[in-house]
């Protein structure tokens, strides 16, 4: 906390069926309350993964199929160079949607059927399944839709019924009103990344036209709502996930321990490679499997650690959580002081590095 000027931050660790690390200090509002245990933080993209891990469950539950045209179940999408796109395409960003051509107004955002209805009506920025691109935004109501198509219910209310509950999570998309008084109140970022590291601020100042500018501004709420009682509401199953570090370390240690959320050969589709190369949205190296962003070795921005076959996800700012089934372990890291990062914090890394020391 000292040495890197946090606000307010909490990482835990589960590991072969335990709860062996919970740690949280300094203070999560604008009005200087310390951080509790039961302090919810918005970790953003983390959200996907937690998203995917629904996805997965509802494949093994015979709701859904991964390699099916994404218009057997959401036919509008089928139109404008749509029609083969795989539900798979969604998950590792093939699906040539990562941001909106449309110019929508701010509060689209909060508006899923507009959301939705402006995907399923627009041509994709390539053709579908020749490449990877990070579907920044986009990914939630991607699969959020066909995910409600297929199985019946959102993926909001998937999570609290299929995991959430059964396990003991504290962890939602779409915040209650009672909840609101221990939430974070997220800080902006106010630094500029390392040198040699990825600055996305910087590429949409000077390209404000380009795929990732689009991901980040259309609609500008993205970038400016996360404090707001509307994003805390909404659900955006790419990117408004609150949960403590407490749930997400367990959650990923679930699966890491294999204590039967997935089955055996479900976790091991999770950290299968499925796109990898120069993504042209984050504009860096990225490997990604169904959902979930995988090691990328030789790069300290985007390894969780040692381990060859961690899967997991970071979030804006900061917030990261992983599994590693090699070492039976469940990492999870939460914060309020925005980072500038594009991929994995050295915040949360210097507590990796020092977690896989103390194995």
């Amino acid at each position: 906390m000292e040495s890197t000027g946090e606000l307010g931050a909490s990482c835990a660790i589960y590991r072969q069926g335990e709860l062996a690390v919970n740690l949280w200090a300094g203070t999560f509002n604008k009005n200087g309350d310390p951080w509790q245990q039961n302090t919810l933080a918005n970790v953003f993209s983390v959200s996907k993964a937690v998203t995917a891990i629904c996805v997965q469950k509802a494949v093994e539950l015979g709701a859904l199929e991964l390699e099916r045209p994404v218009a057997d179940y959401w036919p509008e999408y089928g139109r404008n160079g749509k029609k083969h796109t795989l539900v798979s395409w969604f998950l590792n960003h093939r699906a040539g949607q990562p941001a909106l051509k449309t110019p929508l107004p701010d509060d689209a955002l909060y508006d899923w059927e507009r959301m939705t209805e402006t995907l399923a009506t627009e041509e994709p920025w390539w053709e579908p399944g020749t490449r990877h691109g990070y579907h920044m935004i986009s990914y939630g109501w991607l699969v959020g839709e066909v995910f409600r198509r297929a199985v019946g219910i959102s993926v909001a209310a998937f999570l609290q019924q299929e995991i959430a509950l059964p396990l003991g999570l504290d962890m939602c998309f779409g915040v209650s009103e009672a909840d609101f008084s221990r939430l974070a109140d997220l800080k902006a970022a106010n630094q500029s990344p390392a040198p040699g590291r990825v600055s996305l601020f910087n590429h949409v100042m000077e390209h404000p036209g380009s795929m990732t500018a689009k991901a980040l501004l259309n609609p500008m709420s993205v970038m400016n709502g996360a404090n707001t009682p509307e994003w805390r509401r909404a659900e955006i199953p790419s990117a408004n996930l609150h949960s403590t570090a407490q749930a997400l370390a367990t959650l990923f240690g679930n699966l890491a321990c294999r204590e039967g959320l997935l089955q055996d050969q479900t976790l091991k589709q999770c950290y299968q490679v499925q796109s990898e190369g120069l993504d042209p949205v984050l504009l860096t190296e990225t490997r990604f499997g169904p959902g979930f962003m995988l090691q990328q070795p030789g790069s300290v921005e985007a390894e969780f650690g040692p381990g060859p076959n961690a899967f997991g996800h970071p979030g804006a700012g900061g917030a990261l959580a992983f599994a590693d089934p090699d070492q039976e372990l469940g990492f999870a890291y939460t914060m309020n002081k925005m980072g500038p990062y594009v991929l994995i914090d050295p915040r949360p890394r210097k507590l990796i590095d020092a977690l896989y020391h103390c194995l």
